[in-house]
Order: structure tokens, then sequence, then C-alpha cells
């Protein structure tokens, strides 16, 4: 018995740390996670208009739930926007995303000025 005590201690602490895993998240995360890892691990796989379609589908969503989109969801869909030539919808959601997250300023401050160059 002796020696199953440190198992029997450490079995109550994996259960908590597991059980951390599985808690919900504040965010609406929808498709975004997955259209993010594809466009990255095999470009032109997926057009951005596919993407920005997907994307304003889980805006929708979010809307309709009354959940927040998580952090970078506006940057990437106004970096699509951008891709598109549509300037004016990606000045938008650079700055949802600079309003909703302050720590994002510097780099979409940035995004915002190099848009006015070109």
């Amino acid at each position: 018995m002796r020696h199953l005590r440190p198992l029997l201690l450490a079995t109550p602490a994996l259960a908590l740390l597991l059980s951390g895993c599985a808690a919900p998240t504040i965010y609406y995360w929808g498709q975004y996670e997955d259209t993010l890892f594809a466009s990255y691990a095999a470009p032109g796989e997926m057009p951005p208009e596919r993407q920005v379609e997907l994307l304003e589908e889980d805006r929708q969503k979010a809307r309709s739930e009354n959940t927040p989109l998580p952090p970078g969801f506006n940057a990437q869909l106004g970096y699509l926007y951008y891709q598109l030539g549509m300037t004016d919808e990606a000045r938008q959601s650079f700055e949802i995303e600079k309003a909703l997250f302050p720590e994002s300023a510097v780099l979409m401050d940035r995004l915002l000025a190099s848009m006015v160059v070109k």
C-alpha cells in the first residue's frame, strides 16, 4: 500500500489539471482556426474569397449568440479584405480589432498607415 501512496496523491491532481483543458472559452471560434490553418498549411488551396465567406458566417453566428470573436479574427478578416482590394472593409476590420484588443493597436496602426501609401 505504501508504494501506491504517490499514485493516489497524483491522481486527483492529474484529474484537476486535465479538467482545465476542457474548460469552455469565452470566444466564438467557429471556423476561424481551421480557416487560418488552411491558409498557411496549403497556400492557394482556399482562396481569400472563400475564407472571407467562412469568417463572415462566423461573425454572424457570434452576433446571434452574443459571443465575442477571438483576438486576431478581425485582423485576419481585414487582411483578407485587403488582399481582395476591399480597402474600406479592411480598414473597418483593423479598426474593430484595435478597439476590441488594445494590445494590437501598434500593429493595426501600422497596417492602417501602410494602406494609405498603397
